[in-house]
């Protein structure tokens, strides 16, 4: 028998202390605050914001693509739009989501610590982060740039006429919290592990924090280095990247693609650990190979630098580096398919219960799963060649950060609100959400698959007529997923007043964050928690007894 969902408990919690919540309501009190459960509701907060921005971006694309002429906007107007719905969902959406908002909330409390290791450098990245979106707003405000998120050389360096040292400057600042976030990660994870919480007793969603945190220390320099240097050649006309000034542009494209393909790790492995903490609540059953699926976080992560070159095939690179890359790609494929493979491995034979974040973990493992087979399409040097800059890259790439990630942050959010917030959504209304993601999800981006095998360029606003009609399908489902979105943030934001309030444990799930009260109080536990057991030690027992 399935165990109940929070809206079903045997018995009704007294009314939520909103303890960190309502420790004082002074905007200073939130704005200079050292909890890492407040911080983690200030990046909640801002994230959000960016992301229904990048989202109206979006709109505004879909709707010049319902026609195959560019008569609603301008060539140029169009580049910006795309570029700025790019550096705003990557930057300041999808790459510090689940790690900003649910890592640093959760981190200290699933390894019974008071707080992150480092907090006023916890309070630093966020202002750093908010500096970093600011300048990049500006530049929006100011009419935008249309180098497309990629900066490519030498357009960017010298010929875009739009602001980019300003976006530059921007992401160059954000990721001075990405940086300060991974460095406190690591060493709360390392030295603040309750008494016998061991490496092999961790949640897996803290292995998967490991090694994003790793990325984020070691790659992210790199793309900062690349962005200094097109603000320095685009300033001084010094000669980097520029053929006319001596420079190389493929230098900037190794930079730039040694950042950011272990950046798409950075956005989605922590989405990875998500899925992991709700497949084995949701079975009641320990989580299928546990070890294997711990390690292959840490494989992703190592092999994600070794594989950049496969955005490169078609940039003159030799043919046999071309190679090599290929083969990397499809190994780096295998720690992927290990996490289904024992996702699904979990659930077979388990007391499954479709609650909401059951939903979009079933929505995850399917969407990756296409996201991550076209992407082996792509790892082949033949049939990528033809591919290349169209929309099949574009639909691939959604597959796996929106079809991916963003489901994982889904996922976690409707995990763990009970949690962060004392209270209880409503369940009807977010399977109904759930059910709206991923059909308007598939009815946007599986047309693009076609569009792609069929040679339609990406980031191009004019196209011939034959190409319309999945273009107006591909529209109609972004205005679907528009709405599923949109659901999620109205009744989240009416149960903080409304919603029925939360036991310290709704889910009757195992993890030492669910061992203090919701919210937690301050301090996270009133007493240091021991831990005496494996992790996810759930019996088929509990299944009937819940």
């Amino acid at each position: 028998m399935s165990h109940t969902g929070p809206s079903q408990l045997h018995h009704t919690p007294p009314e939520p202390k909103l303890h960190y919540l309502n420790q004082s309501y002074g905007v200073k009190s939130w704005l200079l605050t050292l909890d890492h459960k407040r911080i983690a509701l200030l990046y909640l907060i801002s994230i959000t914001l960016f992301f229904f921005l990048g989202g109206a971006f979006a709109v505004l694309l879909r709707l010049e693509l319902m026609t195959p002429e560019g008569d609603l906007l301008q060539a140029e107007t169009y580049n910006r739009m795309f570029t700025m719905h790019g550096l705003i969902m990557i930057f300041f959406f999808l790459i510090p989501s689940v790690p900003a908002v649910l890592g640093n909330f959760l981190v200290p409390l699933m390894i019974g610590a008071r707080d992150l290791a480092f907090p006023r450098i916890n309070l630093a990245s966020w202002y750093i982060y908010t500096v970093g979106g600011l300048f990049t707003m500006s530049a929006v405000v100011m009419g935008g740039v249309d180098t497309g998120w990629t900066f490519y050389t030498p357009y960017s360096s010298t010929y875009a006429n739009s602001h980019v040292i300003l976006t530059a400057l921007g992401v160059f600042i954000t990721g001075f919290s990405s940086i300060l976030t991974g460095l406190n990660f690591l060493v709360t994870i390392h030295k603040m592990r309750a008494p016998g919480l061991t490496w092999f007793r961790l949640p897996l969603f803290i292995w998967a924090h490991y090694a994003t945190s790793l990325i984020m220390i070691l790659g992210t320099p790199v793309l900062a280095t690349a962005i200094l240097l097109v603000a320095l050649e685009r300033l001084f006309h010094i000669g980097i990247f520029d053929p006319a000034l001596g420079g190389d542009p493929i230098l900037f494209q190794h930079l730039f693609w040694f950042y950011s393909h272990p950046a798409v790790y950075i956005m989605i492995l922590p989405s990875m650990g998500v899925i992991s903490e709700v497949v084995t609540c949701f079975s009641r059953k320990r989580i299928f190979g546990y070890n294997y699926v711990a390690f292959s976080s840490l494989a992703i992560a190592v092999l994600g630098f070794l594989v950049w070159g496969h955005h490169m095939y078609t940039s003159g690179q030799s043919v046999y580096a071309s190679m090599i890359f290929s083969v990397l790609s499809f190994l780096v494929a295998i720690p992927s398919a290990v996490k289904v493979f024992n996702w699904t491995a979990t659930l077979y034979e388990g007391s499954v219960a479709y609650q909401t974040p059951m939903l979009y973990v079933f929505g995850f493992i399917g969407l990756f799963t296409i996201g991550g087979l076209t992407g082996l399409f792509l790892a082949t040097l033949a049939i990528n060649v033809h591919l290349h800059d169209t929309y099949f890259v574009v639909a691939h790439f959604h597959y796996i950060m929106v079809g991916g990630a963003i489901m994982g942050y889904m996922a976690g959010i409707h995990f763990w609100w009970p949690k962060m917030t004392g209270r209880l959504y409503p369940e009807g209304w977010a399977r109904f959400s759930a059910l709206v993601i991923f059909i308007g999800f598939n009815l946007t981006f599986l047309p693009q698959f076609l569009l792609g095998y069929m040679g339609m360029p990406r980031r191009y606003h004019v196209y011939p007529e034959e190409f319309q009609i999945l273009n107006v399908m591909s529209s109609a489902g972004a205005s679907i997923l528009g709405v599923g979105y949109l659901i999620p943030m109205i009744y989240l934001l009416w149960s903080l007043r409304y919603g029925a309030a939360a036991s310290s444990n709704p889910w009757s799930a195992k993890g030492l964050e669910w061992q203090t009260s919701s919210p937690p109080v301050s301090h996270n536990f009133e007493v240091t928690p021991v831990v005496t057991e494996e992790a996810y030690q759930y019996s088929p027992q509990e299944a009937e007894v819940v």
